[in-house]
């Protein structure tokens, strides 16, 4: 269904957003809402991810509404770029694996630079390689970090970029500060995780990965707002900074696959009737969606422990290419934001305060200033929120909003969104000249494969800057500054 056109009802509420009434499908319990311009909806509108929105709007013990992002596509039974939530006090409410995602808490960190273009122009290649070199990237790639035993892997699930902070010293507590859930979430439970999931994941900690997933050098190439950039460590246009984007590897897809398996024989124990049978799940209170959890926690724990590893062999990198300490180049986090992740958090519902259980696929968090879950040297401004682009577009700096809190659930967009299947991208470009066509841009790109470059050409993303703008326009996340890149490396 990937490659059919949607033609249901979709209403007009303002210039960024459209419903889906709940009339639409007789099993809709609430109306879905996508978050969208004008100008995307035809896109938005050639697969049939607005019907898996609406599938999502059947499930038990959903609240307010679905939600799509303007980056939605299709994916495994939830929409990429979809947030649901629901009432954990209500027996009925439900956990779905897929509408967390394969790739749990696949997240996005930056890193920002004393460096400016200047500084950085004339070792360009040769940072690029070095960062290749450093950062083992590719499907099924490993030896970063060598994990000897399950026990010290349990403490990595458990414990999260905290291991690799306090365990082998890679990087600074300070760099915990500036991560959502300061880099690890409570309740994760090794137990719970199949003998499979940690053979997939004990040799990949510290890896890039393939796909969409990415390091990036990006230039500093505009600020909106000076005074929350400030405090965001960006202070001029021209900066050099260093973005991060993968998620929990093997072991977070195998997590998915065994409990997915789990549901399915869930909802006939519970008798739980789907629209589609990939959006299986459980009751929220059953032993199946607290193993699940407890297991999905782990696959959290595991990305932010792998960027945190990341993180620190980038700055490796630059030392060796600089001749400096990280310190003296002013690599300092900005911050780590997550994706496909599904947590309990507070949300007002009908004028009272609920404890829903949030499902984020392909969506970001994205609190508003004051709020406590955001770490105190960001509390004033809001909770910083990364969009990143496609590999020869800008990528975006933002906060969040009171407007997300009210209406989205403290959700924004993740990215800009596939409108081109990989198939379809191999297609449609070939390696060298895509390759010669970003060099001349100013873009030096390392890939494992040809595969992976062609795939992730900037034709098969809609355009982020539309992205960004819807989401700042309807007031849920504010834009801050755009970056581009000029170095990338690629799974």
């Amino acid at each position: 269904m990937a490659d059919r056109a949607w033609t249901g009802p979709l209403e007009k509420i303002d210039d960024c957003r459209w419903r889906i009434p709940k009339s639409y499908k007789r099993e809709m319990r609430v109306d879905a809402v996508l978050y969208a311009t004008e100008k995307m909806l035809d896109h938005i509108k050639r697969d049939m991810a607005l019907e898996q929105l609406a599938n999502l709007a059947a499930l038990p013990g959903i609240v307010k509404y679905s939600i799509a992002m303007p980056d939605i596509h299709w994916g495994y039974g939830a929409p990429i770029g979809g947030v649901a939530a629901m009432d954990i006090e209500k027996d009925e409410s439900v956990v779905s694996p897929g509408l967390v995602g394969y790739d749990v808490n696949c997240g996005v960190r930056l890193l920002r630079t004393d460096l400016t273009y200047d500084d950085v122009e004339p070792k360009l290649e040769q940072l690029v390689d070095t960062l290749y070199h450093f950062v083992p990237a590719g499907v099924g790639s490993e030896g970063a970090v060598v994990v000897k035993s399950r026990d010290e892997f349990e403490k990595v699930l458990t414990e999260g970029a905290r291991w690799a902070v306090y365990r082998r010293n890679f990087g600074v507590p300070e760099d915990l500060d500036c991560m959502e859930e300061y880099g690890c979430i409570d309740e994760a439970d090794p137990d719970k995780v199949s003998k499979r999931a940690i053979e997939r994941g004990m040799p990949q900690l510290g890896t890039l990965g393939s796909g969409n997933h990415f390091l990036e050098i990006q230039i500093v190439q505009e600020i909106y707002n000076p005074r929350l950039a400030q405090a965001l460590g960006i202070e001029r246009v021209g900066q050099i900074v260093m973005m991060i984007h993968c998620g929990s590897r093997g072991f977070g897809h195998q997590v998915c696959d065994d409990y997915l398996d789990v549901m399915e024989m869930a909802i006939k124990k519970y008798s739980i009737w789907l629209p589609d049978r990939q959006l299986a799940c459980a009751p929220f209170k059953s032993p199946e969606a607290q193993n699940y959890l407890g297991a999905m926690r782990c696959a959290i724990n595991y990305a932010f422990a792998n960027r945190q590893c990341i993180a620190h062999n980038v700055r490796k990198a630059f030392e060796k290419v600089f001749g400096s300490t990280w310190e003296q180049l002013g690599i300092r986090m900005v911050y780590d934001v997550a994706h496909n992740i599904a947590k309990v958090e507070e949300h007002e519902v009908n004028g009272e305060m609920k404890k829903v259980i949030v499902h984020r696929k392909g969506a970001t968090r994205a609190f508003p200033p004051g709020h406590p879950a955001i770490p105190q040297r960001y509390r004033e401004i809001g909770q910083p929120v990364l969009i990143p682009g496609s590999m020869g577009t800008g990528s975006f700096l933002l906060v969040g909003t009171d407007g997300a809190m009210k209406e989205t659930f403290g959700s924004t967009c993740h990215g800009a969104g596939r409108v081109m299947s990989r198939a379809a991208a191999k297609r449609s470009v070939q390696v060298n000249e895509l390759l010669e066509r970003l060099r001349k841009q100013g873009i030096i790109v390392r890939g494992t494969t040809k595969a992976t470059v062609v795939e992730e050409t900037p034709e098969a993303y809609k355009d982020v800057d539309e992205v960004t703008k819807c989401v700042h326009q309807a007031g849920i996340s504010v834009r801050i500054a755009r970056m581009r890149p000029i170095g990338v490396v690629k799974g």
